[in-house]
């Protein structure tokens, strides 16, 4: 008996959200949702400027700034739409990207920085805009890829963001998903699939035809990151022969590993830093609960630990840099802060405070985000995030069950506004890295295939009942919510465990396996086999597709649910909203939906935020309004 009241106590000391004895004061929905007051610094080549967005007219457009000055000057004015992406080009022009009403057809567009002589440059209807390449050593020139000749598939073009003319450098034959340059901006990879097969096609220079090096089957990575310093060679992601992938040396031109560069069982490496300027590896990445880092260049580890130092209770990450990589963009961040950007001087030290993201938020008055696992039925373990609400006791409790979109994607620790929002609201709030969550490995990603709705929704339940049995979540009271995936996992959950959930919120999210499998995005058709594979084919797994595509289930429903769509959204159809709201209002269950004819996979207009998160607070509010304590 001591040792079960020793267990409990243990457990409410490590799920509390401290300090325990006073609730937060009731934090206004505009404060997480609205635009950031700055963010994406990016410096200049020469170090002697530095940008950023902001928002203006509430949308985000790009300002330009003096390293040393006290203000700076708006370059874009953008109203309709924030501005999706930017990056220096040379130092006097800035090219960006956008696309219209969520259609994620990207377009680029070039300006000076002092905000004359903008140029749309890849102003098509209907086209896409890739970044290949954005030539850092060219002043006048990036490689793009664009899918105007052949909707399904990108061709790399050179473009002069000057003159705005274009040369094509290959033509896709139909099956070519990626293109990849060496340090030189020459085009010497591209990466074909037939669906289910890839193959990694090379060519020594670009007078010479690809030709085909390694094929594997997709469930293989070998993930190119950069060209090896003198271009002969690849630094790459592998999990050939290994569960993890490892960072490796690939001899591209004979198809084979030449060396292990690092290694770690815990999870697959996601990312590398290194040095163009001294042409060498800094460190590699991965993830656990948290990130972890290991270094291979003793300078860089030391400069690392040193902002660490000075910047003590936040992670550290090094972005933006310029030429000389003496001066650097510096950001900060949390489970309870977006964090802020500094300008650090690597020669004399200097680290300069340039903005707090969202300063509006009191850190003190946000949760602690705790790394949690649990065991699902058939003995996997699964781990996730755990917020708890301040000044709540950690029982029975209101909870909101998140599981993120993909699915191949994966929950991080770190600050998120919609997590935060509702537990300032009275909210316990569960995410989950199901299996199939990318990270943890080949054999896990694996076990996800043809199991939407299978074994990964079992994941999801077992989660929520865990929390159960922990005490923690009030069972009357769970509420399920995601957007995408986690759309169709809220979805597949209101109808395959009907009385686990007293209400659902589906946000952009599949209902019809079989007509979202006809309504991707052209360019995902080279994919659509892999894709077959993964989920299941209409046509041969139509007995499985059905049984797990929730349109055709709504008689089970039982709790009421809230839908959100954007109109323009190209990956998840309006129809797949349209399908599910129609046959639940046929059966007159309660049922709100709300379309932004503005939008696309997922609001980005800061109003439309503010109307879906005030719609959702009040829907759970109604359904499972936390009792006072």
């Amino acid at each position: 008996m001591k040792q079960l009241l020793l267990l409990m106590m243990v457990m409410v000391g490590l799920f509390a959200c401290q300090p325990t004895e006073q609730k937060a004061p009731l934090i206004p929905l505009e404060d997480f949702f609205r635009n950031p007051e700055k963010t994406a610094f990016r410096l200049s080549p020469n170090g002697e400027y530095f940008s950023y967005l902001a928002p203006w007219e509430s949308r985000l457009n790009v300002f330009v700034q003096k390293v040393g000055a006290d203000s700076a000057v708006r370059i874009t004015s953008e109203t309709a739409r924030d501005i999706a992406g930017y990056l220096w080009k040379g130092n006097n022009r800035i090219l960006f990207l956008k696309d219209t009403g969520g259609d994620e057809n990207f377009q680029l567009y070039g300006v000076n920085i002092d905000g004359s002589d903008l140029k749309g440059l890849t102003v098509f209807e209907k086209v896409r805009t890739d970044l290949i390449d954005d030539l850092e050593e060219n002043d006048s020139e990036v490689i793009v890829g664009l899918n105007k000749r052949n909707a399904t598939v990108f061709d790399p073009y050179r473009l002069n963001v000057l003159t705005g003319e274009m040369t094509m450098l290959a033509e896709n034959p139909g099956n070519i998903v990626g293109w990849m340059t060496d340090h030189d901006g020459k085009l010497r990879l591209a990466f074909v699939s037939d669906g289910v097969n890839q193959t990694i096609l090379y060519r020594d220079t670009e007078a010479e035809s690809f030709r085909p090096v390694l094929t594997t089957s997709f469930k293989e990575t070998v993930a190119p990151y950069l060209f090896t310093f003198d271009n002969q060679k690849l630094i790459a992601a592998s999990n050939l022969g290994r569960d993890k992938t490892a960072l490796v040396i690939f001899d591209v031109a004979n198809g084979k590993e030449e060396q292990l560069l690092f290694e770690t069982q815990e999870a697959d490496i996601e990312g590398v830093q290194y040095s163009k300027k001294d042409k060498k590896l800094l460190s590699v990445s991965w993830y656990t609960d948290l990130e972890k880092e290991h270094f291979f260049d003793a300078d860089a580890e030391t400069m690392k630990k040193s902002l660490q130092e000075k910047l003590p209770g936040y992670l550290v990450f090094i972005g933006s840099h310029n030429k000389a990589e003496d001066k650097f963009m510096i950001r900060t961040y949390s489970d309870k802060s977006r964090g802020a950007y500094y300008f650090y001087d690597k020669t004399t030290g200097a680290l300069t405070k340039l903005a707090d993201l969202s300063p509006w938020l009191n850190e003190k008055e946000l949760c602690d985000m705790k790394p949690i696992s649990y065991t699902s039925r058939d003995g996997l373990t699964i781990q996730g995030y755990l917020t708890l609400p301040k000044g709540y006791k950690p029982e029975k409790l209101p909870v909101v069950i998140n599981p993120h979109g993909g699915p191949w994607a994966r929950d991080y620790w770190g600050f998120n506004p919609e997590v935060q929002f509702l537990a300032n609201n009275g909210y316990a709030v569960l995410q989950m890295n199901f299996r199939g969550s990318t990270g943890f490995g080949k054999a896990f990603w694996e076990s996800s295939f043809k199991q939407w709705g299978r074994t990964m929704q079992d994941d999801i339940t077992d989660g929520v009942k865990w929390l159960i049995a922990q005490g923690i979540a009030d069972s009357s009271r769970i509420a399920i919510y995601g957007g995408s995936y986690g759309g169709y996992a809220t979805l597949a959950g209101l109808t395959l465990t009907p009385d686990l959930y007293a209400a659902g919120v589906d946000y952009v999210g599949v209902s019809n396996m079989f007509t979202f499998m006809n309504t991707i995005p052209p360019y995902w058709e080279p994919l659509r086999d892999m894709f077959y594979e993964m989920v299941g084919n209409p046509k041969s797994d139509s007995l499985l597709l059905a049984e797990v595509s929730p349109v055709y289930h709504v008689d089970k429903i039982k709790a009421p649910l809230f839908v959100a769509q954007g109109a323009n959204d190209p990956r998840v159809n309006k129809a797949e909203s349209d399908q599910i709201v129609e046959a639940l209002k046929a059966r007159g269950i309660d049922v709100e939906y709300m379309v932004k004819d503005n939008e696309g996979h997922g609001f980005h207009n800061e109003e439309n935020r503010f109307d879906f998160y005030r719609a959702m607070i009040a829907f759970l509010d109604k359904k499972l309004k936390p009792q006072p304590k």
